[in-house]
Parts: structure tokens; C-alpha cells; sequence
């Protein structure tokens, strides 16, 4: 390697510096909801247990319509934990930065890591529930597939589109705070519209085109594929990471245009 090729001692120092800001941050997060709280990480499995739950007797007790793919609490869960990851991470981006304005400004730390450290503790969040999901899979005999070796690769995709979003609604809400509750409406509306209850096969053969337009369509197929080998579409799985990119290339644009912008309103 010859000395031009070789990066900066001030950039792998800036690197460094950001990734150890990051992980502190994300820490600090995670302390404060689990020390404040009487059961602290109990918290990361019984929100998305009761949530389960409810949905397996609404729709295996009381309408007894069959919907997804049998044991469907397996195939449930493998989609709501990831759900509940995506919504919480885009749904506390919307105050990134007005939570945290005075830190915001007074630091010289790149912006963009107020938005990745909910997205990275939301993250570990998601990773503590997935005993949840081990326990019921076991409990109701399913069965690993091969694709359960993608289970990374949906984590990763995930992360990446999720901070896109982060990235493009953290400093639009501070412009305008009414996007808020639009983010919000749209996350609720986003929850029936993806195959979180359903699968993508449940879909009417009318809307059935439409399921790639939706990102989050791959990326709970590629979940559900590691106990269900019929829910993989690789179609759909590359269209999800199409997504995810797109997402996060917009989303730097959208921070790089207003960022000036944002530290003066805030």
C-alpha cells in the first residue's frame, strides 16, 4: 500500500471518534428506558408478547380465518418484531433532534448520528425480543429453513433503510412540526399495508403487483423465510434492498440540504 492510498490519520481518528460517540449514545439510551423501568428489559419481551398474542386470538380464536402460514404465531412474531423496530426507530426520529437540540448544537459531532443511534438502539431492542420468537418456534415445533443464513442480511437491510427514513424525517419535522403527526398517521396506515398480520400471498391477486412497491414486503418475507421456505421471494428481497438504498441516498441528500437550515430553527 503505498502512502497516498493509505487513509488519513485524521480520518480513521474522526471514524473512530463518531463510532465510540455512537455506541455511547446508544448505550445511554438503552440504560435510561431500562433503569427507569421496575422490569427493565422484560420490557423487550412482553410488549411484543402481549401484542402477539392479542392478534393470535383475534384471528385464530375469534374469526378463525386463516391468514399467513401455520404455527401463526411463529409466523407472526417474525414479521411484528421487525415491525416494531421499523416503527419505533422512525417513529422517535421525528424528535431527533428537538429532543436533544441544546446537544445538537454544542457538539461538533456529525448530525447524522442523533438519527443512527435510535435506529442502532431501537436495534438491540429488536435483538433482546428475538428469544420471544425462539421460544414459541420451539414451543410449536417449527423448523428452521436454510434461509434462516439471510436472517443478516434482513437485519442489515433493514438498518439501512430505516436510517433513510430517519435521515429524511428528523430534520423535516424541525421545519415543519405538523410532519409529526403525518409520520405517525402514516406508520399506522403503513402497518396494515405491509404483511405484518397477513402474508404477501394472502394478498388479492389485483393487489398483488403493488406488493414490491412496498419495501417492507421483502423484508418480512426474507424473516418469515427462515421458518417458512415458501414466504421467499427473491424478487421481492432485492426490491427491499433497491428500497433500502434508495432510501438512504435520499435521505443523506434531504440531511446535507437542511442542516444549516435546522441548526438555525432549533
Amino acid at each position: 500500500m503505498t502512502l497516498e492510498s493509505r487513509p488519513s490519520p485524521h480520518r480513521r481518528t474522526s471514524g473512530t471518534r463518531y463510532r465510540h460517540a455512537l455506541w455511547l449514545l446508544t448505550a445511554r439510551d438503552l440504560k435510561v428506558r431500562y433503569s427507569t423501568s421496575a422490569l427493565g428489559y422484560l420490557w423487550s419481551i412482553l410488549d411484543p408478547l402481549l401484542m402477539s398474542l392479542i392478534y393470535w386470538f383475534v384471528f385464530t380464536q375469534v374469526f378463525q380465518r386463516p391468514a399467513g402460514t401455520g404455527p401463526y404465531i411463529v409466523f407472526l412474531l417474525s414479521a411484528l418484531l421487525p415491525w416494531m423496530w421499523f416503527n419505533s426507530a422512525v417513529g422517535d426520529s421525528t424528535r431527533a433532534f428537538i429532543n436533544a437540540s441544546k446537544l445538537v448544537r454544542s457538539t461538533s459531532l456529525p448530525r447524522t448520528v442523533w438519527v443512527n443511534r435510535i435506529v442502532l438502539a431501537k436495534g438491540v431492542e429488536f435483538l433482546l425480543s428475538l428469544p420471544v420468537l425462539a421460544v414459541f418456534a420451539i414451543f410449536t415445533g417449527a423448523h428452521l429453513t436454510w434461509y434462516a443464513l439471510l436472517f443478516p442480511v434482513a437485519i442489515a437491510i433493514q438498518a439501512v433503510l430505516t436510517v433513510g427514513i430517519g435521515l429524511i424525517v428528523a430534520p423535516l419535522v424541525v421545519l415543519f412540526r405538523d410532519l409529526e403527526r403525518v409520520v405517525r398517521l402514516i406508520l399506522r396506515f403503513a402497518f396494515y399495508a405491509s404483511p405484518v398480520i397477513y402474508g404477501t400471498t394472502d394478498l388479492p391477486a389485483a393487489l398483488q403487483p403493488w406488493a414490491a412497491a412496498n419495501p417492507l414486503t421483502g423484508l418480512f418475507d426474507i424473516y418469515r423465510s427462515a421458518f417458512f421456505a415458501e414466504s421467499w421471494n427473491p424478487w421481492l428481497a432485492l426490491t427491499a434492498a433497491g428500497w433500502a438504498l434508495i432510501f438512504l441516498l435520499v435521505g443523506m441528500l434531504v440531511f446535507s440540504r437542511c442542516e444549516r437550515t435546522v441548526l438555525k430553527e432549533l
